[in-house]
């Protein structure tokens, strides 16, 4: 904020003045002359032709465009063009997607954090989380009975998809390093 004092027969006038109206006032000065200044210049003259182009020629060939040309009209003739729309897609889910669909084989009591209430099934070769965390403890717990074969039957996986999840995602795998005890003496509470 910019505070501007004028003084003049005898007035103090104080007016507080925002700083885009006065750039308004700078832009706006004298902008009455500026502009009659800007009309009253010579305006530039188009560049010359050149020496060759004459006015006959244009007319010549304003002529031949306009002629019936009847070679060209005959080949227009012969030409035949056959358009056909592509097959429209139908973008709607197949019927055949609900029928490849499983029921869920194992799914939480009462549903208690609420992202499964309403699945009640699953696309075969696919696992719900509750089902997925079920398959990786019924491998953990007795590894012999639930080979990756018999998962993989038993929730409609295939076998390279069901052997890569037991391979590769172990969430229960906790493990507890005893500390050494050889030369290390322990701090006594005290």
């Amino acid at each position: 904020m910019v505070t501007i004092k004028i003084h003049g027969g005898g007035l103090n006038l104080t007016k507080e003045i925002m700083g885009s109206r006065i750039t308004r006032v700078f832009r706006n000065f004298n902008l009455e002359n500026r502009v009659h200044r800007e009309i009253g210049k010579v305006k530039p003259l188009a560049a010359p032709r050149h020496s060759s182009f004459k006015n006959n020629e244009t007319s010549e060939f304003s002529d031949s465009i306009h002629k019936k040309n009847d070679p060209l009209l005959n080949l227009l003739k012969s030409v035949y063009v056959e358009s056909r729309e592509p097959p429209v897609q139908d973008l709607r889910p197949n019927r055949m997607d609900a029928e490849v669909r499983r029921p869920l084989k194992f799914s939480l009591p009462g549903d208690p954090y609420g992202f499964m209430t309403d699945v009640k099934d699953v696309p075969k070769g696919k696992l719900s989380i509750v089902e997925a965390l079920n398959v990786l403890n019924q491998h953990k717990n007795s590894p012999k009975t639930w080979t990756p074969e018999k998962l993989a039957q038993e929730y409609s996986l295939d076998l390279k998809d069901t052997k890569g999840l037991l391979e590769f995602f172990v969430p229960f795998d906790v493990k507890i390093i005893p500390p050494k005890s050889e030369g290390m003496t322990r701090i006594k509470e005290g």
